[in-house]
């Protein structure tokens, strides 16, 4: 865990990516992140190879924020065939029908896809069962939002360690019997023997 000063910038991230990399992570496949000032950019300097991903969920979510609650059901059928085509090419048709039906009534869900189309697009290139993994943040999400109320419910700590103390004893109440990592080992099994085909190079 890192406490910082309340900014999340390029050095931040630099520092972070840097200290894991000193802690013998020699590569990284995926950096799945939305929204992090910084990170993307910072990611290419420690692990050049790495893929940035935007999180598919937060797209889509995103997606129904911009529609009206009548338009929901007809624009799921419409956006469900470009998050799950087989390829970048099947995809982008996908969009392009999209574009055609909505882009006049919706012209900011449009821009939306297009402008996250470069941190989309490699999600498209892996197995089923590796986009299961990587599509979303909401693991961590989940995580944050629990220190979030711990540190809320405290209001005030008189030092840094003491903060951080609190946090891992939170990250140690959620699964106290280890019965949670055993499910998780089990649904990481097929992704992991995705991702010794796909990088067997790495």
């Amino acid at each position: 865990m890192w406490a910082g000063t309340g900014g999340e910038g390029v050095k931040f991230w630099m520092g972070v990516l840097t200290d894991i990399k000193n802690r013998g992570v020699q590569d990284t496949f995926f950096l799945v992140c939305d929204g992090l000032k910084g990170l993307p950019d910072v990611v290419s300097n420690v692990w050049p190879l790495t893929a940035v991903q935007t999180c598919i969920i937060h797209l889509i979510r995103n997606t129904f924020r911009l529609a009206s609650k009548k338009d929901w059901d007809a624009l799921k059928k419409d956006v469900r065939p470009i998050d799950t085509a087989p390829n970048a090419a099947a995809a982008k048709m996908a969009l392009e029908e999209l574009k055609e039906k909505w882009g006049r009534q919706y012209g900011a869900i449009i821009r939306l896809w297009e402008n996250a189309w470069e941190e989309f697009a490699p999600f498209l290139s892996y197995d089923v069962e590796i986009r299961t993994v990587i599509c979303s943040t909401n693991a961590i999400e989940s995580l944050n939002a629990r220190y979030r109320r711990a540190v809320r419910a405290r209001g005030h700590f008189p030092t840094e360690a003491a903060a951080l103390k609190c946090l891992y004893l939170v990250t140690r109440s959620l699964d106290p019997t280890g019965a949670g990592r055993t499910r998780w080992t089990v649904r990481w099994k097929p992704a992991l023997n995705a991702f010794a085909i796909t990088f067997a190079d790495r």
